[in-house]
């Protein structure tokens, strides 16, 4: 069997395992990262958008507050380009406890969160959508984070430091001797044998998979999944992050994200990280949060819905009412301290807004098991974009203007102005294995139509050069089933009328065997 060597193998392409790849890059250390899937689909592309200012977790989470707070002034310093600053508002509305705003506002001083007091009438005017029937707002520095922007802008700086990002490679065995963790079998899920990577350091930055990679070594990590539902919307309603003012809860939240408006979230405990579907409860609860924030939410168009896994430790010994009251703060496990197994690191839990801190700190540890001296360089180093051009409708629109004069270009979604020659240099870049991939790396697909008239065009291109693991028909069937996914829900109204259309394209013209 094939063998590589490196100093770190970190397993899981997320925001912490690609921090960890870029920290430990930095510092000089050879790294190979490991992804099962493609870039940003397991959690790190399945949350609400949010850049957290740690206004929503003062009362309930202090610690992951003052780290929220820290980590959101460094990245935008690092990575603006992935940011668009929002703002944000805490509003109190008629359903919300009156006497929580000014405890939450007392904690925002504790937590050292930055948070500023305006009138009803101020947030009304910055926000006209509102409930006029708030009593109290409150200003705070959320934002919106892109995770696509920030996953891809990672994984080139790992790139160009010469280290490995393998995407759509599988961990099937950890491989252990003399009481260690030494490496780990690995199986190309698009072509080519297994193989073998050992390393010095192995890192389990998997997400809601932590504890199924850990028990590869026979290991167990008393982990809760708590799957987050949300909705979005087929427009901006509202261009701020707007939070209700109580203690955290289903539903209480709008996030401005691109060209929609994204509701968040539910909690609801599962028991395995592929347990994504979406119940019609948690629809009709996300919708009637949402009027209670704003009153003519009914009157907008609800584009799809999703799910999203956390991972939230809770040892035996914890007592949880549910999983909101189980901290979001980060964990570290260094297995040689806790099972007696060295080489084996585990990180899970946190925010994304906290990735670059968690692998800070997983890094320190590293080099403290390697008896390196090497300090961490990521708050000072800033992420550049790179080559790929990322979902920018307005620079899109412009480069197509300029292309008029020699010939329009060759567009194949035109809900998201992705053009055959973007996908042309996505495919060329190796990375794209499936047509779900050109959606997460050019929003192919994730406009109002859903992909309806785009998917079956890409799979044409896809067949043209030969690209991806799957045939043509085999991504075109995968593509229609992850676009019609978290729709039933939804189906009324426009909403239903795009799905009746859907299925008599895929399903009866195309024979496409589409599952939701």
């Amino acid at each position: 069997m094939p063998t590589l060597s490196t100093q770190v193998l970190v397993i899981g392409g997320g925001a912490t395992g690609l921090g960890i790849a870029w920290d430990a890059a930095l510092r000089g250390l050879k790294v190979i990262l490991l992804e099962q899937g493609d870039l940003a689909q397991g959690t790190s592309g399945r949350y609400h958008g949010l850049l957290h200012s740690g206004g929503r977790y003062v009362t309930s989470d202090p610690h992951s507050a003052r780290d929220c707070a820290r980590e959101n002034a460094i990245l935008r310093r690092i990575i603006p380009a992935a940011i668009e600053d929002t703002g944000g508002l805490f509003v109190s509305t008629p359903a919300d406890p009156p006497q929580f705003a000014d405890r939450w506002l007392e904690a925002c001083g504790r937590c050292n969160v930055p948070a500023q007091e305006i009138t009803p009438a101020q947030a009304l005017r910055r926000e006209p959508m509102l409930n006029p029937r708030i009593s109290r707002a409150f200003y705070v520095n959320d934002a919106s984070l892109n995770s696509f922007h920030l996953l891809h802008a990672l994984t080139e700086s790992v790139r160009s430091s010469g280290c490995q990002v393998l995407l759509w490679h599988q961990v099937v065995a950890l491989l252990i001797a003399r009481q260690a963790v030494v490496g780990a079998r690995v199986r190309p899920l698009a072509q080519g044998e297994e193989f073998s990577i050992l390393a010095d350091v192995v890192v389990n930055a998997t997400g809601p998979w932590t504890a199924a990679v850990a028990a590869l070594a026979g290991l167990h990590i008393p982990l809760t999944l708590g799957k987050g539902t949300l909705i979005a919307m087929a427009s901006r309603v509202v261009n701020t992050v707007i939070n209700r003012c109580k203690p955290p809860s289903d539903g209480d939240i709008i996030v401005p994200v691109d060209t929609v408006n994204v509701l968040g979230t539910t909690d609801v405990p599962v028991s395995s990280p592929e347990q994504r579907s979406i119940e019609p409860w948690e629809i009709d609860l996300l919708l009637a949060e949402g009027e209670i924030l704003i009153p003519s939410l009914s009157q907008y168009r609800p584009l799809r819905a999703w799910a999203g896994i956390r991972p939230l430790y809770r040892p035996q010994e914890v007592e949880a009412i549910n999983n909101r009251s189980i901290t979001r703060g980060h964990i570290i496990l260094d297995h040689a301290e806790n099972d007696s197994l060295g080489g084996l690191i585990s990180v899970f839990g946190g925010k994304l807004t906290t990735f670059r801190l968690m692998a800070e700190q997983t890094v320190d540890l590293i080099c403290r098991r390697l008896g390196i001296r090497s300090p961490s360089l990521t708050a000072e180093t800033p992420l550049q974009p790179g080559h790929r051009r990322h979902y920018s409708l307005p620079a899109r629109l412009t480069s197509i203007e300029s292309a008029r004069a020699t010939g329009h270009p060759d567009l194949l979604c035109e809900c998201e102005v992705v053009s055959k020659g973007e996908v042309l240099t996505a495919l060329q870049g190796g990375d794209v294995a499936e047509l779900a991939d050109l959606m997460r790396d050019l929003r192919l697909g994730m406009g109002p139509c859903q992909g309806t008239f785009c998917a079956y065009r890409a799979a044409a291109v896809l067949a043209e050069v030969g690209a991806g693991a799957q045939t043509p028909q085999q991504a075109l069937h995968a593509f229609a089933s992850e676009r019609s996914r978290g729709l039933s829900p939804l189906a009324w109204g426009t909403t239903l009328r795009q799905m009746a259309l859907q299925h008599r394209v895929y399903v009866d013209l195309l024979h496409a065997e589409v599952t939701d």
